[in-house]
């Protein structure tokens, strides 16, 4: 987005299909704060409620409803869209579930193939690039949000709390070359190391549940978390996302310190964020993927 993305704004309406968290929330402020109108699509059992008062137009939708919010972004003018939030795959596998999020005819087009392909598979850049694609076939451009929202991504450095120890460099790098390799499989984003051992790998469960998983297995604390972008990352959605609710986890689970990919991560109330990591001790520390520390690329000499 170029720097004038304000002005390009100006009387646009921008889809959101907002999934849970304040994400969402922080990219409709953004595009009203740069001239936009907002047509926010809350999916069903995730959106926040504020929502709705950031919205020129605001609806409601099941997460496989694809038809559905097509159709509404386009009675609504939006021909670019963006996906923010977080969906709880672990709720759409609850029972009944898919009640709520019971797929229409364009639902069903879309998906079906990945349900009866072998060649195809159900992970999360499978399914939401199908999204993507289905969306753009009938006229609503998918884009990252970050294009109506920059301000939100990490930058390098220290955003809080002490510099890291020899020791907390060398998980740093340890997780982030693991982190990388469980992101080019789809898997998750976040590990959780201490001493160059692995605790802890995100699957289904997301950041959050990984984190304090790793803190009842590691009752000491002093842990240290990475969380990256995956290689192949589509900057259209699944971008790692960093808010109070991860810092929450990071404290109950006695973590030390929360490493991030700068230009690839998303701050929620950055400010708030920075805040309540000072005050917990714990050091939040944003790194390129070919930089920052000396050793990123190569391992430790002995």
């Amino acid at each position: 987005m170029p720097p004038d993305h304000a002005h390009v704004l100006a009387g646009e309406t921008i889809g959101i299909l907002a999934g849970w968290g304040r994400y969402p929330v922080m990219v409709a402020e953004a595009v009203r704060r740069h001239g936009g109108r907002t047509a926010i699509l809350a999916i069903r059992d995730h959106a926040d409620a504020d929502l709705e008062a950031l919205a020129d137009v605001y609806g409601t939708v099941g997460v496989a409803e694809i038809g559905g919010a097509i159709a509404f972004f386009l009675r609504h003018g939006a021909r670019r869209a963006t996906m923010a939030g977080k969906i709880h795959k672990a709720r759409l596998f609850a029972r009944h579930a898919w009640l709520r999020h019971l797929p229409d005819l364009r639902g069903i087009r879309t998906f079906w193939p990945h349900f009866v392909s072998r060649r195809r598979d159900n992970r999360d850049d499978s399914l939401l690039g199908a999204i993507a694609a289905a969306f753009d076939a009938d006229g609503v451009r998918i884009c990252p949000a970050t294009d109506f929202a920059p301000e939100l991504l990490a930058t390098p450095g220290v955003l809080a709390g002490p510099a890291l120890s020899p020791r907390q460099e060398a998980d740093v790098v340890f997780g982030w070359r693991l982190a990388k390799e469980l992101g080019r499989h789809d898997i998750g984003q976040t590990v959780v190391v201490r001493n160059r051992a692995p605790l802890a790998l995100e699957a289904i469960e997301g950041t959050d549940e990984c984190i304090r998983r790793a803190g009842g297995l590691c009752p000491a604390g002093g842990m240290v978390v990475v969380k990256v972008a995956k290689p192949q990352q589509d900057l259209r959605f699944d971008m790692p996302t960093i808010g109070t609710g991860t810092l929450e986890s990071l404290a109950a689970a006695g973590a030390a310190v929360l490493a991030i990919e700068a230009g690839r991560t998303i701050l929620v109330d950055a400010p708030d964020l920075a805040c309540r990591a000072r005050a917990a001790g714990i050091t939040i520390a944003s790194f390129t993927d070919a930089a920052g520390l000396p050793d990123m690329r190569r391992p430790r000499a002995a």
